[in-house]
């Protein structure tokens, strides 16, 4: 087994996230701590070096004084000198060579994916109003901040941190070998340096957090503006998009500049501390050397460990500000990332299995967590195989009713059943399976139009994609397709959310992804809104095609669409209202009459003006 496969980078959670930030970081890295562990060790082993390079300089001082420069090369000197050249040119190099294969090659590469994979599998089973409430590039941002944070902290801990603590472990034992008076202002000293640590740390750690929170409040406002541009310019507000981003950077800016501040602080009284250990240190070796209690071997030791100590004090100080800088990332995005909003299955969730396709609405109630808003009371049966049209006015409850199906939202009352199978005591993957939909605001990948097609059904061949395309009237304009980068036809790229596309043509598109998924239920959530009437006429075949033998769910505002519906059920403020064909509905006068005349009617009035 390769060395870099010692973490399985895509190891799965196990569990939820916790929300504090210890039990997170456990989680995060659950499958890395036997290898994290290994890997401190050697590190640590490569920090004791540093004070044993002090011992060994200090005991070939001593020889060579000892000895005489007559002398220095004879006897057992050649010894000890010849095991300090192995020490330096072979062990000092493979621990410390050792301990970088283990970070940079075994560490690294593989805790970023894996924290990344878990973080992204959370995410993904979120509930839709998770997102709704969110940026989507304010989500991204913060998987990719805080398992880049979390890596940096994990690596900083090991090659900084460890290897320091390690140090001072082996300049306490060095110093306390010369004299324990040189070893009491040592450890003075670092109860000066850790007070300090303690003091500024925390206070980092939360400048960082609101930092981190402020960078993504500017990414999510950018990426939204992106998202949108056409919007933006067509109302002409490119002014006051930039007002906005501009507003968040103000933020950012406040939060670095404290950032700033409390760093540059905490860097200086380190520094100006690092500086005061070689004068002790030395100091007290020379008045011991002076009565005879040192010897100039213990001076070279003691100077040589007090400077590399100092250094090492805006090393270490620079490092601990990065990773309680990362840990406040990784705390902010816990928060974001960690939340429990989510539908999830049962702990022994069966799969849904369809024969007929009939679906029960049995008083069913959801009203997004409010008093008033998306429906109440709805108590509907489709039997396997009709085709049932849906209409109403906006907000009357038709899109919540086909969430609920679904499970985009999990229902407040009531139970919905499919063959007589409560669907939420089945798994979502294995409902989702049974159901095809093909919605108004049609979704599409930035990836070739063969991809977003077979999204469908991922193992159907180039036969069927074809197929599916021409059935949906969509094989024609593809074939002419042609990307920035000169792929064309069904290899051409869709552009993020399928810009390059008309509104027709993402249609088609998802059309076509849905007849080669081939659910027994279909649901058609204003299916052809963003076709004119020419097209949505040449796919009218299509689409009864599709429709045969599927209970059909079909959500529509222009009603001629329904016309030919088994049934219409009418929706008004939440509620069911009329329910019936489209010549009952007609001859009761009601809503569904009047919608019928309002529409019909201004087609009527624009053939009479003509």
């Amino acid at each position: 087994m390769r060395v870099g496969n010692l973490i399985d980078p895509f190891r799965p959670a196990g569990s939820p996230p916790p929300q504090t930030l210890a039990a997170f970081i456990r989680w995060a890295l659950s499958g890395a701590w036997p290898v994290l562990g290994l890997a401190a060790l050697f590190s640590g082993l490569a920090g004791v070096m540093e004070a044993g390079t002090a011992w060994i300089l200090g005991v070939v001082i001593d020889t060579a004084v000892s000895s005489g420069p007559e002398n220095v090369f004879d006897g057992e000197n050649i010894a000890r000198i010849l095991a300090a050249v192995a020490f330096f040119m072979l062990l000092r190099p493979a621990l410390f060579g050792l301990s970088s294969v283990a970070n940079n090659y075994v560490v690294m590469p593989n805790i970023t994916p894996l924290v990344l994979s878990k973080l992204n599998r959370w995410t993904l089973g979120q509930s839709i109003t998770f997102f709704d409430d969110d940026f989507a590039g304010r989500i991204a941002q913060k998987q990719m901040q805080t398992a880049n944070a979390l890596t940096s902290v994990v690596s900083e801990v090991i090659s900084a941190i460890v290897f320091a603590l390690a140090s001072l472990a082996g300049s306490l034992l060095l110093l306390g070998s010369i004299h324990p008076l040189v070893m009491l202002p040592f450890v003075a000293w670092l109860a000066v340096y850790f007070g300090l640590i303690r003091w500024y740390l925390p206070r980092i750690r939360q400048r960082s957090s609101a930092r981190a929170g402020a960078r993504a409040m500017v990414t999510g406002q950018v990426v939204d503006t992106i998202t949108n541009i056409k919007t933006v310019k067509l109302f002409a507000h490119a002014e006051h998009e930039d007002g906005a981003a501009v507003d968040a950077m103000v933020e950012l800016r406040d939060k670095a500049l404290a950032f700033g501040r409390l760093s540059a602080s905490f860097r200086f009284f380190l520094m100006t501390l690092a500086g005061v250990l070689p004068v002790v240190l030395i100091g007290a070796t020379l008045l011991l050397w002076r009565g005879g209690a040192a010897s100039a071997g213990d001076i070279v030791a003691a100077g040589a460990i007090s400077i590399r100590i100092a250094q090492m004090t805006g090393w270490v100080s620079f490092t601990l500000m990065g990773i309680y800088a990362n840990v406040g990332e990784v705390e902010n995005g816990m928060r974001t990332l960690a939340r429990r909003n989510r539908i999830t299955d049962i702990p022994d969730a069966g799969e849904l299995s369809v024969a007929g396709g009939e679906i029960e609405f049995d008083s069913i109630a959801f009203a997004y967590g409010r008093d008033i808003g998306g429906v109440q009371d709805i108590s509907l049966t489709v039997r396997p195989g009709e085709k049932l049209g849906i209409v109403g006015a906006s907000g009357a409850g038709k899109s919540t009713l086909v969430s609920l199906l679904i499970r985009l939202y999990e229902a407040e009352d009531g139970e919905i059943r499919i063959d007589g199978q409560d669907i939420s005591r089945v798994s979502q993957d294995s409902l989702r399976r049974q159901i095809g939909m093909v919605t108004q605001e049609t979704a599409m990948f930035n990836r070739s139009a063969r991809d977003n097609i077979r999204y469908g059904r991922p193992d159907a061949d180039e036969a069927q994609i074809i197929a599916a395309a021409q059935k949906a009237e969509a094989h024609e304009f593809i074939r002419d397709l042609e990307d920035g980068q000169g792929r064309r036809g069904y290899d051409a790229h869709l552009g993020e959310r399928g810009v390059k596309l008309s509104g027709g043509q993402r249609q088609r598109i998802a059309l076509a992804r849905a007849i080669l998924k081939d659910a027994p239920i279909l649901v058609l959530d204003e299916a052809t809104s963003a076709l004119d009437s020419e097209v949505e006429a040449s796919i009218q075949a299509a689409l009864h095609r599709v429709m045969e033998g599927k209970t059909v769910l079909a959500i529509a505002h222009r009603l001629s669409t329904l016309s030919e519906m088994d049934r219409i059920v009418v929706m008004d403020r939440g509620r069911i209202a009329e329910t019936g064909t489209h010549e009952a509905l007609l001859a009761q006068g009601g809503l569904y009459a009047r919608f019928w005349h309002r529409q019909s009617g201004g087609f009527i009035q624009t053939e009479a003006a003509e």
